[in-house]
């Protein structure tokens, strides 16, 4: 690898490095009087930190180092930590760009980012992916990327805009950008011994890179040992203790998700706080964050703040956040500690539980302070063709949501998607519902609505249709085309000549968001870059996404972040039942099943 993320690599700055710790050439910048943590022995410790050419040379005392030209910082009454390390996250799930998200995040002390891009990649294909990866090149934030591996997540149940291959696989291991493969959610393919899933894996280790795994299923005896033996070294879907013991236990790093809709440090973090665990095998991530989360919690801060408010203590949070997710990713000489040789990413804390950085540092400039970021960055352009995305075959009406039953009954069983609040998993459930015209209602009394899934990136154009329960709608319909991962156009809603209305808002606005009511637009969240991203700032989408949520209360729904659950309807590879554009799948099983139960 020639270049780090479009800086000099360690290996290039040996001699200037060794100089400089030497004050032999004097440093840029020295950081007197603060408390330095070290991540390493788990120490706090009070020295100085002289850096250059945006590196640490030297932690310790630095007189020696300081030149005319030296600037020198005064940290008295701060701790210093390394910045924060988000180990798995998707930038397509906080509605904005690249770009718009180092905005939001650098200042909450987020100085590197491992993105797994599959939501572009599975409506714009490789293209997407590069896309993303140059939009990150030059940032005061380091965007790493692992290359997407399910694209789409699920074949044969489900049609994307696009097909990851083994050959795309290949190709991209020899970007500098991609760091490994992105999350093998085809677990099933995996125990299978399918030879496509598997190639992919042995290119990615062949490369040198690593494997990151989504192991979606609550199980911890074979089938994760199985897993694990294939090569895959980490996996961010444990919701429970055991989950997340287990994955520990088997030398795999464990991902403990803290977002915006899935919030599960509570249940994981008891791995450790209440056995004794080693916590090296830990890492803090978020995987998906919208806006308001961002803007009012913070990032990775709020995760690490998380953690310890479920008793973690303050050093492991923090090691979790930055040393250990350096050593997954095989770049811990590179970032994630204060150290000789890495990259000068530093934050000036005064708090360590309520860990609020007021000074961000990366590659040894001053980005942000006081949660305001210091620099002005560059909107970027976007092309054609990643804002035309969303293709259906013809405008949508209320019968095409109709769902017939010819019995002779007045009531008819049905399958029903039970979501549960703050969790990514669903239950798999059945309800009666009244028929009228050979026809099944929803019903909002039983808190049951209809959910459609129709493709939309010019292919087939077919619809999956079911019922759900647990988000509390009591009239109108939400339409969005984020809609993991395939991202086709998913509606939900009490009666179909709405759900038709909000298909055919989002259809015409190229994607986003949608709420409404009597054939009434409620809020509207447009998403034009593949249907999935905006190009305004943080801040206006914040409020758009605050207008939405509003909107879905009026329709009577109470759940935290309601769009996002909505969201992992679609998603075919997390339990237990989920629906698609071909239809309901059982997820435990994988094999689709009927929606009226006879």
């Amino acid at each position: 690898m020639a270049k780090f993320l479009g800086r000099n690599a360690l290996y290039e700055m040996t001699r200037d490095l060794t100089l400089a710790a030497q004050g032999k050439h004097k440093a840029d910048t020295v950081i007197k009087g603060g408390l330095v943590v070290n991540v390493f022995t788990r120490e706090i410790m009070p020295a100085d930190i002289a850096i250059y050419k945006g590196r640490i040379v030297l932690v310790g005392k630095a007189d020696h180092t300081i030149g005319p030209g030296t600037q020198v910082i005064d940290a008295t009454g701060f701790y210093l930590t390394p910045g924060l390390l988000d180990g798995h996250m998707h930038v397509e799930s906080s509605m904005v760009t690249v770009t718009q998200f180092s905005r939001a995040v650098l200042p909450f002390g987020t100085t590197a980012i491992f993105m797994d891009p599959h939501e572009i990649a599975n409506v714009l294909g490789v293209k997407g992916v590069r896309l993303m990866i140059d939009e990150g090149k030059g940032l005061p934030l380091k965007v790493f990327s692992t290359m997407p591996s399910c694209v789409p997540s699920a074949p044969g149940f489900e049609d994307a805009g696009a097909e990851i291959t083994p050959k795309d696989i290949a190709d991209a291991m020899k970007w500098e950008e991609i760091i490994g493969l992105g999350e093998m959610m085809n677990f099933p393919g995996v125990l299978s011994g399918d030879e496509k899933v598997h190639e992919m894996l042995i290119l990615t280790m062949e490369a040198g890179k690593v494997v990151t795994g989504h192991y979606s299923i609550p199980e911890t005896d074979i089938g994760l040992q199985a897993y694990a033996a294939s090569g895959v070294a980490s996996c961010h879907e444990s919701t429970r203790k055991e989950d997340a013991l287990a994955r520990m236990r088997l030398g795999m790093y464990n991902k403990m998700r803290e977002g915006s809709a899935w919030q599960d440090i509570k249940a994981t973090v008891k791995s450790i706080t209440e056995t004794g665990a080693d916590d090296r095998r830990a890492l803090l991530v978020t995987d998906d964050t919208h806006p308001h989360t961002i803007l009012t919690l913070g990032h990775m801060n709020h995760v690490v703040k998380r953690a310890i408010e479920e008793g973690l203590n303050p050093i492991s949070a923090i090691q979790m956040a930055t040393i250990n997710t350096a050593e997954c990713f095989k770049v811990s000489h590179e970032i994630g500690a204060i150290a000789p040789g890495r990259c000068a990413d530093i934050l000036f804390v005064r708090d360590l539980a309520d860990f609020v950085p007021e000074i961000v540092m990366s590659d040894g400039k001053i980005v942000a302070k006081e949660g305001k970021l210091t620099e002005s960055l560059k909107t970027p352009k976007y092309p054609d063709w990643a804002l035309n995305t969303v293709h259906l075959r013809k405008e949508l009406t209320g019968t095409d949501f109709e769902v017939k039953y010819f019995g002779a009954d007045r009531e008819a069983t049905v399958r029903v998607i039970q979501v549960i609040e703050a969790k990514t998993n669903t239950l798999h459930k059945t309800a009666k519902l009244l028929v009228h015209d050979q026809t099944i209602l929803a019903n909002p009394a039983q808190d049951v609505a209809k959910v459609a899934v129709i493709e939309r990136h010019g292919g087939p154009g077919n619809m999956g249709i079911g019922f759900v329960q647990g988000f509390g709608l009591k009239r109108g319909a939400v339409a969005s085309t984020v809609a993991h991962d395939s991202h086709n156009l998913l509606i939900m809603g009490t009666n179909d000549p709405d759900m038709a209305y909000a298909g055919n808002v989002l259809h015409e606005c190229g994607g986003g968001m949608v709420a409404v009511c009597d054939g009434k637009v409620l809020a509207l969240v447009k998403l034009p870059i593949a249907g999935l991203m905006s190009n305004e700032p943080v801040e206006d989408v914040d409020a758009q996404v605050k207008a939405l949520d509003e909107a879905w209360r009026q329709l009577g729904c109470s759940i935290e972040s309601p769009f996002m659950t909505m969201a992992l309807l679609s998603l075919p590879v997390l339990p237990e039942l989920r629906i698609t554009n071909r239809g309901l799948v059982d997820t435990l099983k994988f094999e689709f099943v009927n929606l009226i139960v006879t």
